[in-house]
């Protein structure tokens, strides 16, 4: 079953939190007590790799002090923000979710979680995933696997399952995640949040693990609404924190049939009630078929993810001096996943000329995304987020829709290969629950460059289709 959090704080908005800390009608120190308390209640949920209770007391006991003295206050002062253990945190290990890396503390912030302390916010910890970022689970072998919030039998999707299980668990109102291949939107979609990925390159990557550090890898954030979303662009682009929220009368969407094809039947169902509350918003949904490269946005972004997997370990493993070989930490890698990892990202690397193959595909594909999009006259691209609801702990690459075995890159890489593929920023959407209450989103794409609009497209859609996820299974 799931209930709503146990005290009304946690229950806050990051948007709303801020206000009320910047006011001074909540104190920092207070609502971080009632984040880490619904923390220690859901330790079931298994979230965190780090999490210090004493030192997120301590930094909200100092935002508070910094509130009274009078100093200009950041947009998220006083904000607790869970950070994905690929993402560097100063104070806190960084094991990119595997065994070799346990006790590698980085010099110095990475680029994103500077920025967001610098804007007031407090990190509240570091969030369990799947070992190295390879993979739609958080199965984590070396740490346990993270269980959804909605479900505890259940995946929360990974990579980043334990930044979106955190915020669908009220423990923290902001997440940060990473994003290659869906590493942000699968968990976003599984576990009943809002995620989002910017236009590559939008927000700065350095200091964060990347399979493909200047190619797909993006970092991005998590949260309960769009609105907060919105908030944490704000710190990274200048704009205002809450974008005007556009009337859905008239605005042209494209809802690409190649999208939706092969949707478990309760995704299907929630999906269409969804579109029919647009239209009736006075959406304009463009039932319209996407040109032959589009449908190889998935190819191209996994034949790049594969042939620059081992190399980006590297780079990592070097840039951050973690005194770590590449060699020994396959070898330490838990059992199952490293024969895989060794097997796709190693052994059986694609050849250098299908990589550079790819990437004359991709600018085709970035030609072609920019076409569509402008011939049709739309604003931005619907899809399903996923095919089907979250599979069982412990499945890692096949799942059953209409009772047939589907692989995981059909069901949850084919609606979210297009953004990382062509560099679009990408938007997941809470819809509704399916009959046994697991959490349905819709995915929105818009060209590069197109953030803002997009996220106030986003507004609107979360306000017309009108839900709104609800805590935790206790």
């Amino acid at each position: 079953m799931v209930q709503e959090a146990r005290h009304p704080f946690a229950e806050l908005s990051a948007t709303a939190a801020a206000r009320a800390i910047r006011t001074g009608e909540m104190r920092a120190v207070s609502y971080a007590e009632v984040l880490v308390e619904e923390a220690r209640t859901a330790t079931a949920l298994n979230v965190f790799i780090t999490f210090e209770p004493d030192v997120v007391l301590e930094a909200a006991h100092q935002a508070d002090r910094l509130r009274n003295s009078g100093a200009t206050l950041g947009p998220l002062h006083g904000i607790p923000i869970a950070v994905k253990d690929s993402i560097n945190a100063t104070g806190m290990p960084t094991t990119n979710g595997t065994a070799s890396l346990s006790a590698f503390r980085p010099a110095a912030n990475a680029a994103v979680v500077q920025r967001v302390v610098d804007s007031g916010a407090i990190v509240m910890g570091k969030t369990n995933l799947t070992e190295l970022s390879f993979g739609w689970t958080s199965n984590n072998g070396t740490f346990g696997a993270v269980r959804n919030p909605y479900r505890h039998d259940l995946v929360p999707g990974g990579s980043s399952g334990g930044s979106a299980a955190a915020v669908a668990a009220r423990i923290a109102p902001l997440s940060i995640g990473a994003d290659t291949l869906g590493s942000i939107r699968v968990p976003a979609a599984f576990c009943g949040v809002a995620g989002y990925r910017p236009t590559f390159g939008r927000y700065p990557n350095s200091g964060a693990f990347g399979l493909t550090q200047d190619k797909l890898d993006q970092v991005g954030p998590m949260a309960r609404t769009v609105e907060d979303l919105a908030l944490f662009d704000s710190v990274f682009s200048g704009t205002a924190p809450s974008p005007e929220r556009p009337p859905l009368a008239g605005i042209r969407i494209g809802i690409p049939p190649y999208y939706h094809s092969g949707l478990e039947a309760s995704v299907q169902a929630v999906v269409d009630n969804a579109y029919d509350r647009l239209r009736d918003a006075g959406a304009v949904l463009v039932d319209t078929e996407i040109p032959d490269i589009m449908r190889s946005a998935f190819d191209i972004a996994a034949t790049i993810m594969l042939f620059e997997a081992a190399s980006g370990v590297r780079r990592y493993l070097d840039t951050n001096r973690t005194g770590v070989g590449f060699d020994e930490l396959v070898e330490r890698i838990a059992d199952g996943k490293r024969e895989f990892f060794h097997d796709v990202a190693v052994a059986n690397r694609p050849p250098r000329e299908a990589f550079d193959k790819v990437l004359l595909l991709r600018a085709e594909l970035r030609a072609g995304v920019h076409d569509f999009i402008s011939g049709q006259g739309i604003d931005a691209i619907l899809v399903p987020a996923v095919s089907a609801p979250p599979p069982s702990i412990g499945e890692e690459h096949h799942v059953r829709i209409g009772g047939a075995e589907v692989s995981f890159f059909d069901a949850f890489g084919r609606n979210t290969a297009l953004s990382p593929a062509a560099g679009l920023p990408s938007l997941t959407i809470p819809a509704g629950l399916t009959p046994a209450g697991l959490p349905v989103s819709l995915g929105l794409d818009a060209l590069p460059g197109r953030d803002r609009p997009l996220l106030q497209l986003g507004l609107a859609i979360e306000e017309a289709v009108a839900f709104r996820g609800r805590g935790r299974e206790r």
